[in-house]
């Protein structure tokens, strides 16, 4: 019997989870601590890093209980993409002006930052080719820029920024290295097509940023390793703090999003071309990310990246998503009076499950042969907290088309309908972007995450793209995708490539229904109309 362990850590938004994983990606145990979140205001979003941490901590202890520290090998992070900041003695600093200390992570979705990132746009520093065009309200410079504009005596104080994967490094290790991930995915570091590598001053300066090079840039990093390399060991005090063996094996971080589709793209699903370029992954959260990787660098308008070596050493990410899905229907289930009264008697998941009931029966009464049918009136631009792409317009807002005095279940029902099949679309936008800028025509999606447990949710992706599903068998790719950068760090495996096929595991096939496909496509042309429509309704507003 192998013994030998890796322990995978996620960070998300909501909480914290850890998972023991074997040698060939299974995970044996697991275990989920929720976060504290905190709204000061409308848009704002904060967490604090202590809790962070010590979830972290109390999910890791939850999951190696009953295992022999001498075979844990490995540890990796991974965790949304959201700014830490530590005063000069590395103690939690306050990121408002609630002066909370321990209030000190601006959250990935905290959208506080629209002047500052309307301003490093149209400063139009050619870095910027990087992320599709524009920065992101998501990304940290934006987010830094409004410390240093809102907060200008605290922002002398601050001694150290992290993205917070990069956080939890520094925590388990003492070593204030960063991971290439972060740095070009998050904070236009540069790795560029022509070998530029490196903070770039010039793009700092025209944002009035260039006090972070100062000594060596010590509050933002000046040592970058690759996600999976080795970052340092566990430290004695920590180690004990976990029940570990002092200096067991840490890798470099990877993003959450980046994380699962480390963890699923090697994934085998039968008759299904094996070639990581040739396939698009979706990691559906709170959001949802895709994730498109190739062995050359393709500028794509909207959409972030190229990255190198982000997410695959060697190879080439375009990041694409929308910046809610999960999120948005939880709000489009609880906002709806049946919603409402459904959630005081069930869980959301119940609540998913009953509309799906509902959705088959419909479909049955109205002689339909599949139930996307049922919204043939019922339309929906899904962007209710922005665009992220291919229009990377964070003031993009929800449309619904084929609303009606009817407060039932049964209305309920078409509304989520309608969503899915818009976050669906929203997809097949995203494809459509990625295919005109030089991609292949992509032959798969692997796709992981919460909303994944809903098979109608696949299977609208599936019939909404024309492309087949694969739905991995480990259910928790983003917790693989961190032990495999742990199975990396301990040299168990040679390279990140080796480890992705070695753990990636097998997945179930979901295929395309064709007898769909004139329905979705006529759809998917309303759905092209509706954001056309939405921009013609602001020029005649502001003509």
């Amino acid at each position: 019997m192998n013994n030998t362990y890796f322990i995978g850590v996620d960070v998300g938004s909501g909480s914290a989870r850890a998972a023991l994983v074997d040698c060939n990606g299974h995970v044996i145990k697991s275990s989920v601590k929720e976060l504290q979140t905190w709204k000061p205001k409308i848009d704002y979003y904060e967490q604090s890093s202590d809790d962070v941490w010590n979830c972290c901590e109390y999910v890791i202890k939850n999951v190696i209980q009953n295992v022999s520290p001498a075979h844990i090998k490995g540890i990796g992070f991974d965790a949304t993409c959201s700014l830490v900041a530590l005063d000069k003695n590395g103690n939690p600093k306050a990121v408002s002006h609630s002066n909370s200390n321990n209030q000190n992570i601006i959250m990935w979705m905290d959208h506080r930052a629209q002047a500052e990132a309307d301003y490093i746009n149209n400063c139009g520093h050619e870095i910027l080719k990087y992320v599709g065009g524009k920065v992101s309200l998501e990304m940290e410079m934006p987010k830094l820029l409004w410390l240093k504009k809102q907060m200008p005596e605290q922002w002398l104080e601050y001694g150290y920024f992290f993205d917070l994967p990069d956080f939890l490094t520094w925590k388990a290790t003492g070593s204030m290295t960063r991971s290439l991930c972060s740095l070009v995915c998050k904070w236009n570091y540069e790795c560029s097509t022509d070998g530029r590598v490196g903070w770039n001053l010039d793009f700092l300066g025209k944002i009035g940023l260039d006090d972070l090079a100062m000594n060596n840039f010590e509050r933002i990093g000046s040592k970058v390793l690759m996600p999976g390399e080795y970052c340092g060991g566990l430290t004695k005090e920590i180690a004990e703090t976990l029940g570990l063996i002092a200096g067991t094996p840490v890798a470099t971080s990877i993003i959450d999003a980046h994380a699962g589709g480390l963890g699923m793209i090697g994934a085998h699903g039968e008759n299904i071309d094996g070639d990581m370029s040739t396939r698009l992954g979706l990691i559906c959260g709170t959001s949802t990310c895709h994730m498109a990787v190739n062995v050359k660098p393709v500028m794509v308008k909207g959409i972030w990246g190229p990255y190198f070596s982000a997410m695959v050493p060697n190879m080439w990410l375009n990041e694409a998503g929308q910046s809610a899905s999960g999120m948005l229907l939880d709000y489009v289930i609880s906002s709806h009076p049946a919603g409402s009264r459904l959630l005081d008697q069930k869980n959301t998941g119940e609540v998913r499950n009953h509309l799906r009931g509902l959705l088959v029966q419909m479909a049955k009464n109205q002689c339909l042969h599949d139930v996307s049918l049922l919204t043939k009136d019922f339309h929906v631009w899904p962007d209710f907290h922005g665009n992220r792409s291919p229009l990377a317009d964070p003031t993009m807002t929800g449309m619904v088309v084929g609303l009606t005095i009817n407060s039932s279940e049964e209305n309920l029902a078409l509304l989520y309908l309608a969503t899915m099949q818009a976050l669906a679309y929203g997809t097949r936008h995203i494809i459509d972007a990625l295919l005109t800028a030089g991609y292949a025509p992509f032959k798969s999606l692997p796709i992981c995450g919460g909303i994944t447990k809903d098979p109608l949710f696949i299977q609208i992706q599936a019939d909404s793209v024309g492309l087949p599903i694969l739905k991995p068998h480990e259910k928790d790719s983003v917790l693989v995708g961190s032990a495999i950068l742990g199975a990396c760090a301990s040299r168990y495996f040679n390279s990140v490539q080796t480890a992705i096929q070695s753990m990636g595991g097998t997945a179930d096939v979901v295929h395309a229904n064709p007898s769909v496909k004139s329905f979705h496509d006529k759809k998917y042309e309303v759905f092209l109309k509706m954001f056309q429509d939405q921009i013609l309704y602001r020029n005649i507003m502001t003509s």
